[in-house]
């Protein structure tokens, strides 16, 4: 869990990468702070957004609270989340097998599985739905090795951790969680009597839970909250079109194999023989493994578009079903794939580690970027030497595979960072801009969701244009309420140039142009190479204002 934290939190604590969705909880919260309102969810034109149940804003939010408005806060708690789910998956495979060789590969297969480090590093739903879901897959796993005589809390743990994830992502929680309690129920290896789920404070607790806020929103907005609600959990996620279903589900069957290399590889050599010898130890939890695996691949393909973090909810369950293969199939002992495994990622690291190092000499960077790029090459040599001295080879896999994100996050320090939010408030600050007038963006909103949190909530930031694309006539129109504005370059000749003081407050790297800056990083003129090929946005005061 350390380590998992470690190795990924460089990569996820600055905005190194901003995932679109994540602006839609960060502008909520920060403006849940701002007007105190913390139920009501808001997007950065001020429009009301139901989409998605409250917990992830309130995650958000928590870290707000404890940590002041930054990116690092608004994104602290998810780490720890992914981290979690790796003690999670620990705990899930030990408490179903009580063999700690299974837990302790389980862990490695999960904590090095991409779709959960992505998520670690987004502020959104994925990564939480997937630890409560995982947690809620324990209570399960305690009915499954105690049976009836299971003790009362793992239907605590059951209950509530399905009330959780129905308040972070909503239906897909309800289904998973209804798809295991009839497997229970029905399974013809070990059947759990319909009487053991009943436990009337424990389900009494997570309604409350799961229904809190749906019922809060229906008293204040009334009935109309629940169309964008249902909408995007049904209407505008599943298809009923049979190509694209069948295009959506081998799209996450291939993906799903993919999330797993080369972890997968390794158990096909004693495949047939590590399933038979698994599925004669324990049906039950072989059973429910493949039901969630079925039912997560099931609900992806009937999806309008297929992302791969949809199969992160039963990602640490398939993780502990892959392990109990492996060992079982006594995959420690052929080595040479381990290994094989091993030198392909630490050669990649090596190449990271060399980029970074070369981008930043060029550049010039900070002392923490050169103790970071020290450390990766210290965590370098332990790796090489445990994969030279074959001890620990698992445990190398996983680590040099978390290794990558380490160092990627010394490559995109100086194409990434500072991004707008971090430039924007120096600018503030440096020109002592007065809060108390709102300010009007018209530009790219995800740019916008980083700028809001840097900017924090002293001041106030509407999104002009917003998720509608309107006119220009429309653009200039609404930007004429406000004295202060931040323009991206490509909108600024809309507007009036001769009525504001133009400054550019943020220059940065344009992706469509990052091979080209990458070539030219020696080149004496770099910096105007930037100018010319970056994205600038630009800080308006209107004239007549000053």
């Amino acid at each position: 869990m350390a380590a998992f934290a470690i190795l990924v939190g460089p990569f996820a604590l600055s905005f190194h990468m901003h995932f679109p969705d994540e602006m839609y909880y960060s502008d909520a919260a920060v403006k849940m702070l701002q007007n105190g309102d913390y139920l009501t969810t808001y997007l950065g034109n001020g429009e009301l957004r139901f989409r998605k149940p409250i917990g992830t804003y309130w995650v958000v939010l928590a870290g707000f609270k404890l940590f002041g408005v930054s990116a690092f806060a608004s994104r602290i708690l998810f780490l720890l989340a992914g981290a979690l789910t790796v003690g999670a998956t620990y705990w899930l495979a030990k408490l179903l097998f009580d063999d700690k060789k299974i837990a302790g590969i389980s862990a490695l297969v999960i904590a090095a599985n991409p779709v959960l480090i992505l998520s670690a590093t987004r502020s959104i739903p994925d990564v939480l739905l997937g630890l409560t879901m995982t947690t809620s897959a324990i209570g399960f796993a305690g009915l499954i090795r105690f049976g009836d005589q299971s003790p009362k809390k793992y239907l605590w743990l059951l209950y509530i951790s399905l009330a959780l994830a129905v308040e972070i992502k909503g239906i897909p929680a309800v289904a998973l969680g209804g798809l295991a309690i009839l497997y229970l129920l029905l399974n013809p290896w070990k059947k759990i009597s319909f009487k053991t789920f009943i436990h009337i404070p424990s389900i009494a607790v997570s309604v409350f839970i799961a229904l809190f806020w749906f019922v809060a929103m229906y008293i204040i907005h009334g009935p109309t909250y629940l169309d964008s609600f249902v909408a995007d959990q049904v209407g505008s996620r599943v298809t009923s079109r049979h190509l694209l279903i069948l295009k959506n589900g081998m799209l996450a069957v291939l993906i799903l194999i993919a999330i797993y290399i080369p972890w997968i590889f390794l158990v096909l050599p004693r495949f047939k023989e590590s399933v038979k010898k698994t599925w004669s130890e324990n049906a039950v939890f072989f059973g429910f493994a493949l039901l969630w695996g079925l039912a997560i691949l099931g609900m992806g393909a009937m999806t309008s578009k297929f992302y791969e973090r949809y199969l992160l909810p039963v990602a640490p369950v398939l993780a502990v079903l892959l392990a109990w293969l492996l060992v079982r199939g006594g995959f420690e002992m052929r080595q040479r794939g381990l290994k094989i495994s091993i030198w392909l990622f630490l050669i990649l690291n090596i190449i990271v580690w060399l980029v970074g190092l070369y981008i930043n000499i060029q550049l010039g960077s900070t002392f923490w970027i050169y103790l970071q790029l020290a450390l990766g090459l210290i965590i370098l040599a332990y790796l090489f030497r445990l994969t030279a001295k074959s001890e620990k080879l698992p445990k190398a896999l996983s680590y040099s595979f978390l290794l990558v994100f380490f160092l990627v996050s010394t490559v995109t320090a100086k194409i990434s960072l500072p991004e707008q939010g971090e430039q924007v408030a120096e600018f503030v600050a440096a020109n002592s801009i007065d809060p108390k007038d709102e300010i009007g963006f018209i530009g790219n909103i995800h740019a916008s969701s980083k700028i809001r949190v840097y900017l924090g909530t002293d001041f106030y930031m509407t999104d002009i244009s917003g998720e509608k694309k309107l006119t220009d006539e429309e653009l200039l129109k609404k930007s004429e309420a406000y004295k202060y504005l931040i323009v991206e370059d490509k909108h600024l000749s809309i507007l009036p140039e001769n009525e504001y003081e133009i400054r550019e407050v943020s220059l940065n790297w344009d992706s469509k142009k990052i091979p080209f800056l990458l070539q030219n990083l020696s080149n004496p003129e770099f910096h105007s190479l930037l100018q010319e090929n970056g994205k600038i946005y630009y800080w308006l005061e209107k004239k007549s204002a000053q």
